[in-house]
This record gives C-alpha cells, sequence and structure tokens, in this order.
C-alpha cells in the first residue's frame, strides 16, 4: 500500500538528512532595494548569524516557439541567510520566498516553533498579498551500515512501490547500476507530492572531504500545495502537509526498517 494507516512516531535512529519549508510568493522589491533591517531585529534573538550571497538565476527563454526565440539574462537575487548560533537552523528570504531549512530534525512540534516567529514577522513586515506555494521537504538518506542492516537486501526494508526492478527477488541489487523511482501525484484536491526514492551514493562536496562508498537509500518528499493561498491559512497549510507525509513515509518503509530505526 502506498499509505500507511500506522501512526506518527519520533524515531531515535531517523535518517533525514535536511527538512526544509518553503513559503513563495508575488515578488516584493523592498527586499532586494535594501537590507531588511527589521526583519533580522525581530528574528535576531533566534537567529542571531546573518550573511548575503547575491544569486543569478538561470537564462529566462522569451519568445518561445517563435522566430525571435532568445535567452534573457536575470538580474541577481540577494539571498539573506539568518542562521542559529549552532549552525543547525537556517532561514532563507529572497525577494520571492522565505524558507527554514535544518540538517537535525528534532520533531514536527519543534520545526515549527521555529517557524512561528520569522513567519510571523514577515507577514507582519512584508505584508504578502498571497502565497503562491507552500511546500515541505524531506530528505531522508537510509544508512544500512547505521542501522545495523547490512545484510538486509533493499527489498526487506524498502516497500514494493519504490523499489522497481529491486523488488524482485531473482534481482541482485549488486548488478543494477542505477534505478530510481519517480513519481508526482495528488494527494487531495489542494496538495501535491513528488517522491524521488532510489539507491545511491552520497558525494561530498567539501574541498578534500573523504567520499563515502555506501550505498545509501534515497527518498525524497516534497509536497507543496499551490495558488492564492492566503496568508492566513499558512500555517494550517503546513499541517495538511505534515500530515500527507507521515502516511507515505509510514507506507515507504517495512516493519524490519520501522524497528531498525527504533520508535519511541
Amino acid at each position: 500500500m502506498l499509505y500507511s494507516g500506522h501512526p506518527r512516531v519520533h524515531y531515535n535512529k531517523t535518517q533525514l538528512a535536511e527538512v526544509i519549508c518553503q513559503f513563495r510568493f508575488p515578488v516584493i522589491l523592498s527586499i532586494g532595494a535594501r537590507e531588511p533591517v527589521d526583519f533580522q531585529e525581530a528574528v535576531r534573538s533566534m537567529f542571531p548569524r546573518y550573511a548575503a550571497k547575491e544569486e543569478r538565476p538561470g537564462p529566462k527563454i522569451t519568445g518561445l516557439g517563435t522566430p525571435g526565440a532568445k535567452l534573457e539574462a536575470q538580474k541577481p537575487v540577494i539571498n539573506h541567510n539568518f542562521v542559529s548560533a549552532d549552525n543547525r537552523w537556517k532561514l532563507n528570504l529572497t525577494n520571492t520566498f522565505i524558507s527554514l531549512s535544518t540538517v537535525a530534525y528534532p520533531g514536527w512540534e519543534e520545526f515549527c516553533s521555529h517557524f512561528d516567529l520569522p513567519l510571523a514577522q514577515f507577514i507582519r513586515i512584508y505584508q504578502p498579498a498571497f502565497f503562491e506555494r507552500i511546500g515541505l521537504r524531506y530528505v531522508n538518506i537510509f544508512s544500512r551500515k547505521n542501522l545495523d542492516l547490512e545484510e538486509e537486501p533493499w527489498r526487506e526494508l524498502i516497500t514494493t512501490p519504490y523499489l522497481g526492478v529491486l523488488s524482485a527477488e531473482d534481482v541482485d541489487e549488486r548488478t543494477a547500476r542505477k534505478c530510481s523511482v519517480d513519481v508526482e501525484l495528488s494527494l487531495d484536491d489542494t496538495c501535491r507530492a513528488k517522491l524521488h526514492a532510489g539507491p545511491g551514493m552520497v558525494k561530498q562536496n567539501r574541498p578534500n572531504a573523504p567520499q563515502d562508498m555506501e550505498v545509501k537509500f534515497i527518498f525524497d518528499m516534497d509536497l507543496y500545495m499551490g495558488g492564492q493561498l492566503d496568508p492566513s491559512v499558512a500555517a494550517q497549510g503546513l499541517e495538511t502537509l505534515h500530515g500527507h507525509s507521515t502516511v507515505l513515509f509510514q507506507g515507504a518503509i517495512t516493519d524490519r526498517l520501522h524497528s531498525a530505526l527504533e520508535p519511541q
């Protein structure tokens, strides 16, 4: 089954590499025109570190389908970064989105508590007309080594819908050079999900960093809703997406992996 009826639990050995929530909105020019001083003052107690980075979006195609089609360079965008003292939490603010990410997910309630104040202050200061997209993304990277499951094939740990040919008992996973499942589906009338699942090695991009040669299983859930979403229902929208993430995740893992993650 794609969706699980198991109750929500907290895992002692969570395999989350990163959790991100993002709210996109129509361009607010004032964010790019000057430094977000008022916003920093509102969140500085939680996110005392600050840095700004200039980013240049990819070129835009204009006149597509006509003889005059061409690529046009986009203006650079300033990405304002507000980081917690322990470097585990990061707020990003540009003229089109605000996001919160963490590499040390402590659970849903604490995650929300880190975003309640910044989101409320953002709405107060910049008064977006509406949100165009609310997204919640969970990047799970399962390590059999860390879970003492090195002798277990993926078909004993991950459910069939996310395995492709690796679910077949006569397929030796070591012979499969590439096997992934990518799905986009509706979850209800307002929510959608993009799911990526498959084994792979995670590269370290730091200079001279040692590379981990273990083959891990990546389960990446990107859940979102779009349209013209009233800021007053932003928090409820995030809760709805989280509810969907729970049943999708539980439906992706077997009882064997569920136990190895040490549910509380």
